[in-house]
């Protein structure tokens, strides 16, 4: 056998998981972002798996030690490490006798028809267990992958070729850690459609946005994901009860939901949640989002939070130089000029005494000048001029997107201008209600790619304000937002009797607001076309997208942040 000690003797903490040999042989930007950066997300193919290795992790039998006789062997879930080989792994089976034993590998798919009888990954990783049964003093010289979908069994020679390729991607994959940024995505690859981490990778928009990509493949419109519960009673309690979140009131069982089908849990004013319900709520990445009675965000708590801290750091990075920062304030605030223009000119509703149904084109004109002068500002500070001017510009008339009906008199929503803390009227309490939902779900958003919601570009450093996701978020105020508080008026689903005025402000009263929050959720769930890559998403994943794009860019895997412009 080849001498193995030439890839040195790695600390702890460089001990690679056999797996990832899998993941590196298979694509090498996949394994970058699973044990460097500790990235990791679901799909069908993954939960299956988990699911059939259930019974093959139940540790039983152990491996015989020194002095024990060498009769027959079959030892499950059996984990085994070698700091010289820097290798470590927990493999499914192993089974064999005094002349030599087999590690035994579990796969969920069918066996391939391919001339080595499996494919280069799997072959890897069972050839890695060998190798650490042989540092373990066991002769094993060939083993086995165990297909379950078609219930065969292929064997692996430990040949020296395949030794070869093993130890060369132990090496490699270490290397891969003194890397600044992921290696580039596979170009159209049929591997990527299968692939969980896709839509943390990003294979195709990078391609596409480095123009060495043709098309996007609409790999996030499949993508199926939970809801939040919102929990607006103040006496409401949340409790755990094996797979399921039961809320309750004055001790009596009012709801329930299921933990699987919970994005995030929502609580307004004084409603608290169990340390068991808390937990299982870390231990399934469910953020738990606190808001005041009144509607304000509050903040949000998660587990350990995410792993990835060289995003965090590109981000830190990014923040302190000053070019960076306006280049994405520019664009940032450009696209929330062009979309308020986009919804004046989609939405305009005209009075009896109107001859068109269009927005006044001086106004139009007036804003698309506003975003041009906005990409040339050359100063945070000029441009918060430019924003502030476009905006006082575009709340003037926002009331033309008001249905006649419900502007004035006995409907009662009339609106002159922006205000706010507190709110004086019942549309500005709806605008001030839905910025601070937005903020929410970018916070949580940008929490859960790995970026600090805190640190922004634009919105620069003030204690306690989530400056990155008001930067966020600035481009899907009209689109999101007030299309909601528009949509919610000019529906009818809220009315001026479902709001409180008193010397403090005015507020939503809990039925109105329960209603206004479903209308904010239908929101969030509708497709929309993206205008760069052309596939059908929902505005939440949207979310996700838009945010994982930021973090290739500050990376510097693509040219720009690529914005979210409505055409």
């Amino acid at each position: 056998m080849q001498d193995e000690t030439k890839i040195g003797s790695p600390s702890q903490a460089d001990i690679i998981p056999a797996r990832m040999l899998n993941e590196y042989v298979y694509c090498p930007r996949l394994a970058y972002l699973m044990w460097v950066q500790g990235e990791f997300a679901h799909n069908a193919d993954t939960v299956e798996g988990a699911i059939r290795h259930k019974r093959v992790d139940q540790a039983a039998g152990k491996l015989p030690g020194e002095g024990d006789e060498m009769e027959k062997i079959h030892a499950r879930s059996v984990h085994l490490t070698s700091e010289r080989l820097g290798l470590t792994a927990k493999i499914d089976l192993v089974e064999g006798d005094a002349d030599g034993v087999q590690p035994v590998d579990y796969k969920k798919g069918k066996r391939p028809h391919v001339a080595a009888g499996a494919y280069d990954p799997e072959r890897v990783q069972v050839c890695a267990q060998g190798l650490l049964l042989r540092e373990h003093a066991f002769n094993s010289e060939y083993g086995y992958l165990y297909f379950a979908g078609s219930r065969e069994r292929v064997k692996v020679a430990f040949d020296e070729e395949l030794v070869g390729l093993t130890m060369a991607s132990i090496s490699s994959l270490r290397g891969l850690a003194d890397l600044d940024k992921p290696p580039a995505p596979l170009a159209d690859s049929p591997k990527c459609g299968r692939c969980s981490l896709a839509g943390i990778c990003l294979p195709d928009e990078v391609g596409f946005l480095n123009q060495t990509t043709a098309g996007v493949r609409p790999i996030f419109a499949q993508v199926q994901e939970g809801l939040p519960l919102y929990i607006q009673s103040s006496g409401s309690y949340l409790k755990k009860d094996g797979e399921q979140i039961i809320v309750e009131e004055q001790r009596e069982r009012v709801a329930e939901a299921r933990y699987n089908d919970t994005s995030q849990v929502v609580l307004f004013g004084h409603a608290g949640i169990s340390t068991p319900a808390l937990h299982e709520c870390f231990r399934r990445e469910i953020p738990v989002t606190f808001m005041s009675y009144g509607g304000w965000f509050i903040g949000h708590t998660v587990g350990t939070g995410h792993k990835n801290v060289m995003t965090r750091t590109l981000q830190y990075q990014a923040s302190f130089d000053v070019q960076t920062c306006l280049r994405l304030a520019r664009w940032l605030v450009v696209g929330k000029i062009h979309n308020c223009r986009t919804l004046l000119r989609r939405n305009w509703k005209p009075t009896d005494d109107e001859d068109t149904d269009k927005a006044p084109p001086e106004v139009l004109q007036a804003l698309k000048n506003d975003a041009a002068q906005a990409a040339r500002a050359e100063s945070i500070s000029v441009l918060l001029g430019v924003e502030g001017n476009a905006a006082r510009r575009y709340f003037e008339n926002l009331p033309g997107m008001v249905s006649p009906a419900c502007r004035k008199g006995a409907e009662g929503f009339d609106f002159t201008s922006r205000n706010r803390r507190p709110p004086k009227d019942p549309v500005n309490a709806l605008l001030s209600f839905a910025y601070a939902m937005l903020t929410r779900e970018w916070t949580v958003t940008l929490s859960a790619v790995g970026l600090d919601p805190y640190r922004g570009f634009y919105h620069q450093l003030r204690y306690g304000r989530p400056g990155l996701a008001l930067d966020m978020m600035e481009p899907f105020r009209p689109l999101v937002a007030d299309s909601t508080v528009l949509m919610a008026i000019n529906n009818g689903e809220i009315k001026p009797d479902d709001f409180i005025h008193s010397a403090a402000g005015c507020n939503l009263k809990p039925a109105g607001r329960k209603r206004f929050i479903a209308a904010f959720e239908r929101r969030l769930a509708q497709e929309v076309t993206h205008p760069i890559f052309s596939y059908r998403i929902s505005y939440r994943r949207l979310f996700e997208v838009q945010a994982r794009l930021l973090v290739r860019f500050l990376a510097g895997e693509i040219p720009r942040y690529p914005n979210f412009l409505t055409r």
